[in-house]
């Protein structure tokens, strides 16, 4: 039986003093029996220090390094995507090039695996960061924890292990990569968190600042919308829009009654105002909904997508099963 092959996906921005030590902890690990190491992909994001061009010498050095080069700072999901689609190994093991992210745990996490895990994710349980910076991480992570329904203490440890098979149906946009696991579970697969080590940064600077923290709520509100509401966009914008009828109907209901029982008159509350702009806001969000049915079915049916995914086909080995079967299908 042939060995389990792993890709390690490594995005750099700015870390010339971590590139050597960093592949020197890799080439000690020991990879547990049936698991071998087949590339090493280092993502240069930008950088603007000297990392590409020590990049370059390294993997003239390294015929299992390959280094890609992209032509200016995109952002840590979109250099993960590039490492990514380049990956060819069955597993793709993600980690940071800053040595906060102890290569030496990978074994312990690939030993998770037989389990029947398809992600496994890294919990960095003693955070070697600023204090600040830990509390808002704790809170995002609850937040995201009681938002998706999936409650990892750490989203984003990027020391990570997925499967192939599942990653390739995922496309990331924006800065979503701290979400993977969140969408690989829409797709099927079982997530599990591990406790990993976490050193402190003993070169360069962090690139992560306390307005990631305003990042990570509204893309959780693109997460929300997108696994709950995707496929049926009508009940999200026409919930809003019967709410908004609504209060335009209790409004108006009120500007009546004040009127006929009180003799209030009409100019005096601000009731027929909120009735009018209640009811048009409450048209406009069910028009809103229908237009985004319309552009899901275009996106389903012009790429000839499917609104389910298919884990397998069990049928009858024999050939009578297998006219049986299309005979009743």
């Amino acid at each position: 039986m042939s060995a389990t092959k792993i890709s390690l996906v490594i995005p750099v921005f700015n870390e010339e003093g971590n590139l050597r030590p960093l592949l020197e902890a890799i080439q000690a690990v020991e990879f547990p029996e049936g698991y071998e190491l087949l590339e090493t992909i280092l993502i240069d994001d930008g950088s603007t220090d000297s990392s590409p061009e020590l990049m370059r010498e390294l993997a003239e050095k390294n015929d299992r390094l390959i280094c890609l080069l992209l032509e200016r700072n995109f952002g840590q999901t979109s250099a993960l995507s590039a490492g990514f689609d380049q990956a060819k190994g069955d597993l793709v093991i993600c980690l940071d090039a800053d040595l906060q992210n102890d290569p030496a745990d990978i074994p312990k996490m690939i030993a998770k695996l037989k389990e029947g895990y398809d992600l496994i994710s890294g919990w960095r349980r003693d955070r070697q960061d600023p204090p600040l910076r830990t509390v808002l991480s704790k809170f995002a992570n609850r937040l995201i924890g009681k938002t998706t329904g999936l409650h990892l203490h750490d989203y984003g440890c990027t020391l990570k292990i997925y499967k192939k098979k599942h990653l390739d149906k995922i496309k990331l946009y924006g800065e979503m990569h701290r979400f993977i696991p969140i969408y690989m579970q829409t797709v099927g697969a079982k997530v599990c968190e591990v406790p990993v080590s976490h050193a402190p940064r003993t070169w360069g600077v962090s690139k992560y600042g306390l307005n990631r923290t305003f990042k990570v709520l509204l893309d959780l509100m693109v997460i929300r919308f997108l696994n709950k509401y995707s496929n049926r966009p009508i009940y999200l914008f026409g919930s809003a829009g019967f709410l908004s009828l609504g209060v335009s109907f209790v409004c108006g209901f009120s500007a009546v009654f004040r009127k006929l029982i009180w003799g209030e008159s009409l100019i005096l509350t601000p009731l027929p105002t909120m009735t009018l702009f209640s009811f048009f806001f409450g048209i406009m969000f069910i028009l809103m909904g229908m237009l985004a049915e319309l552009l899901m079915r275009v996106y389903y049916e012009s790429q000839n997508k499917s609104t389910y995914l298919l884990k397998e086909i069990v049928e009858s080995s024999d050939e009578s099963g297998k006219e049986r079967s299309a005979d009743g299908g």
